[in-house]
C-alpha cells in the first residue's frame, strides 16, 4: 500500500507511456490534494494529453503507478476511471446535441421507476437534474436541447455529468478557449464552489491570465517530462513561460516598424443583415488592423461577410484600388483575401487530409496539367517551401493535418494564403487553443507579413492580444462601428467604453 500525505487525494509515480516511435511520458511524477486547484501546463505535444488519458482510463501506464486515496490503482477502462470519481470534461465536449440537458446528464443512466423497471422516471431525472444543475448556478432548462444552448452551458452541462458520479477528481480541458469573459468567470466561480467541497480539479490551459486567476499550484511538463510543480503565488509569469518552452520570452507581443503603404483595401457602406448603420474601413500596406468588441458585436459577422462565407445586406469593396464583387468564398480568393477562421477544425481545415493537400487547396488550379492532373512534383515544391518558411512541425507532408498540434494546424492554414499571394489576411482568433510557444511564432509570422506589404486584420477576445499587435484598432457594437483609436491612445478602458451600451459601463473590465 502507498503511504500518502493527510490531504493527497491522486498520486502519479514515474509513470510513463510510449508510443511507435515516441515517448510520450517519460517517469513523470504528479499529484493532487483534496479541494486544490491544480493547473497543469505545457506546450503542446509536452504530454498533457497523454497524462489525463492515463489518469481517465483511456491508456494504461508501461511503467510507474498511480494511486487514489492510498490505494494502487489500475483503470482498463474511462467507466472504470468514473467509477473511482475521476470524471474528465474534454475540449471538444462529449455531449449528444439533439438530446436534452437532463438525457445528457443522465446518458445511458436514467432512472428507472422501480428497480429493473423499463419506463423511465422522467420526473425523478428532471428534478435530478435540476439539482445538479442548481449545484453549479447554471441558468439552463434541464428540458432544452443541448444543440440550442451556448458553449458555456453546455460545459456546465457536462460539469453536472461528472458530478453524477459523485466525482472527487474533475479534469477541466481548455474549458475557458470558447468563452468570454463573463463566461469565464462563471466558470471559475463553479470551480471554487467544487474546490471548497473537497472536489479536487485538475484545469488545463494556454491562457495564463486564467492559470493565475483561478489555479493554486501548478505542474509543468516540457517534451514528455516534469519540469517542476509550483505554487503561482511564487512564480512568475516569465518564469512560467521560461519553464515550458525552455527558453527565454522577451516580449509577448513582438513589435514591427509601421510604415504603411499604398491603400489595400477599402470598404464601404458595409451593412451587415439586422443592422441599421452601414459599416466602412480601410487597410494599408505593411499595416495591422484589429477588430475589438464584446462577444455578440459582429465583428467575425464582419469579416465572414467581408470574404463572402456570409451575405451582405449591402457593401461596396476595393482591393488595390480595384473594385471587387464579393457574393462568395472564391471571388474573395481570386480577389486576393485569404481568411483564417476562429474553428480552424471545423471551418478551416480538411482534418483527414494530407498537410501537403491543405496548404495547396487555394491555388490548385494553377497545379494542375491540361488534363486536370495536379502536378504531384509542383505540388509538394509549394508545400514544402512554405512548411519550412512557416515553420511546420511534421514527419511528413502527407500525414494528416488532424495530427499536427493546435499551433501547427494553425499555421497551415496561413501558408495556404500565402500560396495564394494574398494581399489581405483576415484572422479570427489567431491562437485560439495555442501554447505559449506557438503564440510567439504566430504573432512572428504577422509582423513578417505586413513587414513584406501584406496588410492583415486580426479578431481576438483576448483584449490584451489585439492592443499588442494593432496599429489601428476598430471598436464594433451591436454590428455597427463604435469608434477607432490608434495605437497610442488605445487601452482597455478606451476600446470598453466604446465596445459597452453607455447605460451597462458601471463595472467594465478589460478583456483577458
Amino acid at each position: 500500500m502507498t503511504v500518502k500525505a493527510p490531504d493527497e487525494l491522486l498520486v502519479c509515480r514515474k509513470v510513463t507511456k510510449r508510443f511507435p516511435g515516441v515517448v510520450a511520458l517519460d517517469g513523470v511524477d504528479f499529484d493532487v490534494r483534496r479541494g486544490e486547484i491544480h493547473v497543469l501546463l505545457g506546450e503542446n505535444g509536452a504530454g498533457k494529453s497523454t497524462l489525463v488519458k492515463l489518469l481517465s482510463g483511456v491508456h494504461r501506464p508501461d511503467a510507474g503507478t498511480l494511486s487514489l486515496e492510498g490505494r494502487q490503482v489500475a483503470f482498463a477502462s474511462p467507466f472504470e476511471a468514473q467509477q473511482a470519481g475521476i470524471s474528465t470534461v474534454h475540449q471538444e465536449l462529449a455531449l449528444v446535441p439533439h438530446l436534452t440537458a437532463t438525457e445528457n446528464i443522465f446518458l445511458g443512466a436514467l432512472p428507472r421507476s422501480r428497480r429493473l423497471s423499463p419506463v423511465i422516471d422522467w420526473r425523478a431525472a428532471r428534478l435530478q437534474a435540476q439539482a445538479l444543475l442548481d449545484r453549479l448556478g447554471a441558468h439552463v432548462p434541464p428540458d432544452a436541447p443541448v444543440g440550442e444552448l451556448s458553449v458555456a452551458q453546455r460545459q456546465l452541462v457536462e460539469i453536472a455529468r461528472a458530478l453524477r458520479f459523485r466525482s472527487r477528481l474533475l479534469i477541466l480541458d481548455e474549458p475557458t478557449s470558447s468563452l468570454s469573459d463573463e463566461e469565464a468567470q462563471t466558470l471559475f466561480r463553479v470551480m471554487r464552489q467544487l474546490a471548497d467541497t473537497g472536489v479536487a480539479v485538475v484545469f488545463i490551459s494556454h491562457r495564463l491570465a486564467d492559470v493565475y486567476a483561478v489555479g493554486e499550484r501548478v505542474t509543468v511538463l516540457r517534451d514528455g517530462r516534469k519540469v517542476g510543480t509550483y505554487a503561482l503565488r511564487e512564480i512568475d509569469e516569465a518564469e512560467l513561460i521560461k519553464a515550458m518552452v525552455g527558453r527565454e520570452v522577451a516580449t509577448q507581443y513582438p513589435r514591427h516598424r509601421a510604415h504603411p503603404g499604398p491603400e489595400v483595401l477599402r470598404v464601404e457602406d458595409l451593412r451587415l443583415p439586422g443592422a441599421r448603420h452601414a459599416i466602412g474601413f480601410s487597410l494599408r500596406e505593411g499595416e495591422i488592423l484589429g477588430l475589438a468588441g464584446l462577444v455578440g458585436s459582429g465583428r467575425t459577422e464582419l469579416v465572414r461577410a467581408l470574404f463572402g462565407a456570409d451575405p451582405m445586406a449591402e457593401g461596396r469593396v476595393w482591393v488595390d484600388g480595384r473594385p471587387v464583387r464579393i457574393r462568395r468564398p472564391g471571388d474573395a480568393i481570386r480577389a486576393g483575401l485569404g481568411f483564417v477562421p476562429e474553428d480552424r477544425k471545423a471551418q478551416g481545415l480538411i482534418l483527414g487530409h494530407p498537410v501537403r493537400h491543405n496548404i495547396t487547396l487555394a491555388v490548385l488550379h494553377h497545379l494542375v496539367n491540361r488534363l486536370g492532373v495536379v502536378r504531384g512534383g509542383e505540388e509538394r515544391r509549394v508545400a514544402g517551401r512554405l512548411i519550412e518558411r512557416m515553420n511546420v512541425r511534421l514527419h511528413d507532408d502527407l500525414q494528416p493535418v488532424a495530427s499536427l498540434s493546435g499551433g501547427n494546424q494553425q499555421k497551415v492554414v496561413l501558408a495556404r494564403w500565402l500560396a495564394g499571394r494574398s494581399r489581405v489576411i483576415v484572422m479570427d482568433e489567431p491562437t485560439r487553443g495555442v501554447d505559449v510557444g506557438a503564440r510567439w511564432e504566430i504573432y512572428r509570422l504577422i509582423v513578417e507579413l505586413v513587414e513584406q506589404g501584406l496588410g492583415v486584420i486580426i479578431i481576438s477576445s483576448e483584449l490584451p492580444e489585439v492592443l499588442g499587435l494593432a496599429d489601428r484598432i476598430l471598436v464594433l457594437r451591436e454590428g455597427e462601428l463604435a469608434g477607432e483609436l490608434p495605437a497610442a491612445q488605445a487601452t482597455q478602458e478606451a476600446v470598453m467604453r466604446l465596445a459597452v451600451p453607455a447605460g451597462n459601463r458601471s463595472d467594465v473590465v478589460g478583456g483577458r
